[in-house]
């Protein structure tokens, strides 16, 4: 899922210059937010992890490019620090898809993002010498840290969130104890409790809105990449004949 692009094949350069643990996980090692078993999503050179390591915690790193043994399992706590901001859209919401499928239901995640970029797009990297991509990203998530040069946010899946207000739609507030296949910033995917046949799933914007089409472009685009998403889920899991979807 998280590949290796053609339009930004160097996003992976700029963290070879990276020789110590970063800021973000120090500072959630100094403030109590790491426990149980931990994934550094986009590892880089495993400098974090090495500093965990040497903490006494559980952890493994994931990264394409330098750590490219898929992790297994489920996670209590996953870190992924820089990764967004050197990703295009369609790369950040498969970084998103893919961190709430290896997160515990009760886990948590933490994205760190820069706030000291100027200006969003490809630029020269004069020590790699290549263009290297870069952009601003905010989430739509809890932020419990606001630097100058980052900011850190914390991500629950959206169902354990605890919603409140008198909006009373099933789909803004799913129960806690369903199952999220997969989740987006704008979209998630569950199970359909009522299935009318294997692996029939409901693919649904977090926005309350009146129908499909009273949804902004963006979101709307959004819903189609989770489809394709459940869609690989889907053929994981079942292997179902070509034919069946077909059908569909």
């Amino acid at each position: 899922m998280f590949i290796k692009s053609k339009q930004n094949p160097n996003s992976h350069l700029t963290v070879e210059n990276r020789q110590k643990s970063s800021f973000p996980t120090r500072h959630l090692h100094q403030n109590g937010y790491l426990e149980g078993r931990i994934l550094d999503f986009g590892c880089g050179l495993g400098k974090d992890v090495e500093f965990l390591q040497q903490k006494g915690y559980e952890v493994e790193g994931y990264d394409p490019y330098y750590f490219a043994e898929f992790p297994k399992g489920k996670f209590d706590t996953i870190i992924c620090h820089y990764v967004l901001n050197v990703l295009m859209p369609e790369e950040q919401a498969g970084v998103l898809m893919e961190v709430s499928e290896l997160l515990k239901p009760t886990g948590t995640a933490y994205f760190t993002v820069r706030r000291d970029i100027k200006k969003s797009g490809f630029r020269y990297h004069p020590k790699q010498r290549c263009d290297v991509y870069q952009c601003n990203v905010k989430l739509n998530q809890k932020s419990i840290l606001l630097a100058e040069h980052c900011e850190i946010y914390e991500y629950r899946h959206f169902n354990q969130i605890g919603f409140r207000g008198e909006n009373s739609c099933p789909f803004c507030k799913p129960l806690a104890e369903r199952t999220l296949l997969t989740e987006s910033a704008t979209v998630y995917a569950t199970n359909d409790r009522r299935p009318i046949s294997k692996g029939h799933s409901l693919i649904i914007p977090k926005r309350h809105t009146f129908d499909y089409f009273s949804l902004r472009f963006k979101e709307q685009q959004a819903i189609w990449l989770v489809v394709n998403r459940v869609k690989q889920l889907l053929t994981q899991q079942y292997q179902p004949h070509p034919s069946a979807w077909q059908d569909l």
